[in-house]
Formats: C-alpha cells, sequence, structure tokens
C-alpha cells in the first residue's frame, strides 16, 4: 500500500511539473538585456562637515523594473570637476564626495528600457555626507535620450537606508503597484 502511494505521489508531481513546462511557455522569460554604460554625476554640497570618505551605493532604474545597483560608488571614482569651471580635476587622484565638488562614475550594468526615472543613494559608514544633486547619463548612443533628470537630496542623508527620488509614473494601490498599461490602437 506504500509503495501504491509513493508511486501517485511521483506520477502527480510529473504531471504538475509537465503542466507548469507546457504552460510556462506564455510567462515572461528573463532574456538577458545585456550591459550598457553610464556616467554618474554627483555633487556634494558646500555645507561644513558635508564631505565623507563612508561608502556610498546607488541605486537606479526606469519604469520597465530594469533596476542597477552599483555597491560602494567609491571605488567606481573617475574625476571630480570644478562646479565653477568647466575643468577636470583629475591631474591629482583625490577622494569622492569632498565638499564643494562634482564627482563622476563609470558605471555598466544592464541596459535600461525607457527614461532612468528613480535615484537612491545608501551611505553606510560612521561619517556624514550631504549630496546637492545627482544625474546618470546613458552613455550608449542609442540609449541617450534615456538619461536622468536630476535628482535633488540637500540634505545629510541617513545611514544604511536607501534614501533619494522615485518620478517613474506608477500608482500605488493595495495589492502592490500598478504601472500604465499602454494604450489600444485600433
Amino acid at each position: 500500500m506504500e509503495i501504491k502511494n509513493h508511486r501517485r505521489l511521483i506520477f502527480t508531481c510529473c504531471l504538475i511539473l509537465l503542466a507548469l513546462l507546457a504552460g510556462g511557455q506564455n510567462l515572461p522569460q528573463n532574456i538577458n538585456k545585456g550591459n550598457c554604460s553610464y556616467t554618474v554625476t554627483i555633487q556634494t554640497t558646500c555645507t561644513e562637515g558635508a564631505e565623507t570618505s563612508a561608502h556610498v551605493s546607488l541605486r537606479f532604474g526606469d519604469t520597465n523594473s530594469n533596476d542597477i545597483v552599483v555597491q560602494h560608488l567609491n571605488s567606481k571614482h573617475v574625476k571630480q570637476v570644478d562646479p565653477l569651471q568647466p575643468l577636470v580635476l583629475d591631474d591629482i587622484p583625490r577622494k569622492p564626495f569632498q565638499a564643494c565638488l562634482v564627482d563622476e562614475f563609470q558605471v555598466r550594468g544592464q541596459c535600461v528600457e525607457s527614461p532612468i526615472c528613480y535615484l537612491y543613494l545608501k551611505l553606510s559608514g560612521a561619517d556624514d555626507w550631504r549630496p546637492g544633486f545627482a544625474q546618470v547619463e546613458a552613455l550608449e548612443e542609442s540609449q541617450s535620450h534615456l538619461s536622468s533628470r536630476f535628482f535633488y537630496f540637500r540634505r545629510y542623508l541617513p545611514r544604511n537606508v536607501w534614501h533619494g527620488s522615485d518620478f517613474c509614473a506608477k500608482q500605488v494601490t493595495p495589492f502592490g503597484e500598478k504601472k500604465p498599461q499602454a494604450e489600444m490602437k485600433h
């Protein structure tokens, strides 16, 4: 009797697995969207104590759930730009996130499909940091129109939590986020 129950269980599991495999053809497939290059520009305000040597992480993306996360953005530092002049100050290696300076970072991540509409920063460390603004520029020629607008902070960031803005066109319902549906053309 016990062997018969095991056979029935195995047969039932096989049927369920077969049904899932056959019906799963309509499920969205997680295709590789490729990697794209981005330039991230972040300004640190001129307020006393605005600079930081703590680790800063970045999260940005689009309305299609393309989420790019960069841990320890400090290690991706490319150059500092003088905010008052268009001169690049990258002759001398400097720490990023110093007061009154604008830093640029080169990052790679999955390609966005619509304009970048949210950006969050996360500060991990013992000292404070007060960023002024951040912007992400999509570097691929076919994606330059997907670059972000400016995201303004102008306050000290809380530690160990994502803090930023989301300008994506989403509607929050009791059942989760509802994204606008594409218009039907007749």
